[in-house]
């Protein structure tokens, strides 16, 4: 996938998806899906109707920070930090994603500013799509009617795609922290259409779970990506870096400031059920499965002990009855 971080750099013409996509839910993926299916269309039709097309690409189009931490001057967490947002967007056909620097200059447009000056000049979109909450502009006093009208003059189509619901409640990235927040890992994945994950490289910790006869692997995650609740989940872990983890293994999982030892910091400390080697310095996948139980300070650490064993057995007996990660 092209990612391009200014309008120098970006592909075009074509057809966008407009919106933050935190998460890339499936409602975000019913928005996707128009620009997708529009640019195979055009492109099958030009290629064989007009030597001298250009190829449209299916684009994603967001901001580069999120507008809430602009505004804000404090970072904000986020369900996918670019590099997963990545990797979800290209398992849905998406062949661009263009992060629109986000600052006062383009806080301040208008909404027939935006239109002419970014979507038209700058990025030459020929169709936009975007759910029915869409706002944009100054003060997002543009709607998504809105858009429709001031695009339809240059001939940009605009689809507004209804707002997608599960089990009766829209689905949207508040819905997916606060299930994640309240260790609801299936209303999560439910929500996401995949399963949430933690991706990152695996440090040096205190090996106390080494001690414990658990070895864990510390793992060190983007400062901007999203944590659930702290406690102990069952997750399948893999890593193609690692030869014997491209395929997931079982897994349990810690996050938490380990209060039994007195920790001072959070920490994310992954054991592996079926599987021993080295792993410092390696990347690793993360899959969340189930949440098994919340934090808790213990006696010592002969009851942490025991403690991780009925985990390890209850993760393994709840692992066995869910689906191995395809992807």
């Amino acid at each position: 996938m092209w990612i391009a971080s200014s309008l120098n750099r970006v592909l075009k013409p074509m057809a966008a998806a407009l919106g933050n996509f935190d998460g890339v839910h499936r409602g975000h993926g019913q928005v996707i899906l128009p620009v997708v299916e529009f640019c195979r269309r055009v492109n099958q039709a030009g290629a064989h109707d007009d030597p001298g097309y250009r190829k449209t690409y299916s684009t994603v189009v967001t901001f580069s920070p999120h507008p809430q931490a602009f505004f804000s001057g404090q970072l904000r967490s986020l369900l996918t930090p670019t590099p997963e947002k990545v990797r979800v967007l290209e398992r849905l056909g998406v062949e661009q994603l263009v992060l629109l620097p986000f600052d006062q200059a383009l806080a301040n447009l208008t909404p027939a500013a935006f239109v002419e000056e970014i979507l038209i000049q700058a990025l030459e979109c020929k169709s936009i799509s975007v759910g029915q909450d869409f706002c944009f502009g100054r003060q997002r006093t543009g709607t998504a009617e809105a858009l429709r009208s001031l695009a339809a003059p240059y001939g940009v189509t605009v689809e507004t795609v209804s707002l997608k619901q599960s089990q009766g409640h829209r689905i949207s990235s508040s819905r997916v922290r606060e299930a994640l927040s309240a260790g609801e890992v299936a209303v999560a994945q439910d929500l996401l259409g995949y399963r949430y994950q933690l991706r990152g490289s695996v440090v040096t910790g205190q090996q106390v779970g080494r001690t414990l006869g658990f070895p864990t692997a510390n793992l060190q995650i983007l400062p901007e990506k999203f944590l659930p609740c702290h406690g102990v989940y069952a997750v399948w872990v893999s890593s193609l870096a690692v030869p014997g983890l491209e395929t997931p293994r079982a897994g349990v999982m810690n996050i938490g400031d380990r209060p039994t030892v007195n920790g001072q910091s959070v920490t994310i400390e992954v054991h592996l059920l079926d599987w021993q080697g080295d792993l410092y310095g390696k990347g690793l996948t993360v899959e969340l499965v189930e949440f098994l139980r919340p934090q808790q300070k213990f006696d010592g650490l002969e009851a942490l002990r025991v403690q991780i064993g009925r985990d390890c057995d209850r993760a393994l007996q709840r692992l066995a009855a869910s689906e191995t990660p395809g992807v």
